[in-house]
């Protein structure tokens, strides 16, 4: 029997939360074409042979500018510190960024034991594999290197196995049938946020956060759920409400559909809009979302 956290990091983009829905076959940590999707860690759990790894999806790692920014950076490189291997993810098209050549250079300086995975495969030609992973060898030391496609799946199967050797012997941590320990209030705040992000334009979905303010258990053995979207500027209000009351229809249309299907039940979801200017700066908000005040 064996335990272990594999702690993926990389910069936004990379395909980080794709890979960790695909690992799990669940759709643990929302995805969108968007940058900077994910906030905080997702823990995702994998059952593979005798083998139980827990995959955490870190938020992408970029120079931060708001507090929340800063809190988010920080939630990815403390998910690398706490686990026993850590994943840094490379969208192979990107290829060797500055920001991915940073990010490797910190991961090799902190002595972590470390693996590459070169990600988003099947959108580049194979000669260009071997260049980039010999870029990034130059910069930490990995002790694997893995080409794959998270949305396609190609080459994780492998990727799996590797992983479930990798981890050390141990007892499970969680029940073999949970498959992520994510709050069911803050999975419904993310599938709310995910259509925010899929939805909507430019900075307003950066500019937003959402929150399940009541959870009401119902006789019938349904679920209501009262979730307010905070956004920082008057003018992002209106554009989340849309021509009365469109867009915010929508968003809830599609979020209720999701929720419905990963709790396995009938929901009944209400959201309210409400304007907060400077709610990447508070920490009580901070917390509300999974993250720790960065100070």
């Amino acid at each position: 029997m064996k335990c272990g956290f594999v702690a993926i990091v990389g910069a936004p983009n990379a395909g980080k939360s794709t890979l960790l829905n695909r690992l799990t076959g669940a759709k643990l940590s929302i995805v969108s074409p968007k940058a900077q999707t994910t906030r905080f860690r997702v823990l995702g759990i994998m059952m593979r042979a005798e083998s139980q790894v827990l995959l955490v999806d870190t938020p992408g790692i970029f120079r931060p500018k708001r507090k929340l920014d800063r809190a988010m950076v920080n939630a990815a490189w403390t998910g690398a510190a706490d686990a026993d291997l850590a994943v840094m993810l490379v969208d192979s098209k990107a290829g060797a960024t500055t920001d991915v050549r940073a990010i490797a250079s910190q991961l090799g300086a902190s002595g972590r034991r470390c693996w590459l995975v070169l990600n988003k495969c099947d959108l580049v030609a194979p000669g260009a594999l071997l260049p980039l992973t010999a870029a990034m060898s130059e910069l930490a030391p990995f002790e694997e290197t893995f080409m794959v496609s998270a949305s396609t799946g190609d080459g994780l199967v492998e990727l799996m196995d590797a992983f479930a050797g990798a981890v050390p012997e141990g007892p499970f941590l969680y029940p073999e049938d949970d498959l992520t320990d994510l709050p069911e209030r803050l999975l419904a705040a993310e599938t709310v946020r995910e259509q925010v992000f899929m939805q909507t334009h430019e900075e307003v979905p950066y500019a937003t956060t959402v929150e399940t303010e009541t959870w009401t258990e119902r006789k019938d053995g349904s679920v209501r759920i009262d979730v307010t979207v905070y956004v920082s500027r008057p003018g992002h209000k209106a554009i989340l409400i849309g021509d009365k009351g469109s867009k915010i229809k929508s968003i809830g249309a599609r979020a209720r559909q999701d929720l419905a299907r990963l709790l396995d039940r009938p929901v009944h979801l209400f959201l309210n809009v409400k304007q907060r200017t400077g709610w990447d700066e508070e920490g009580a908000r901070l917390r509300a979302i999974g993250l720790q005040d960065p100070g």
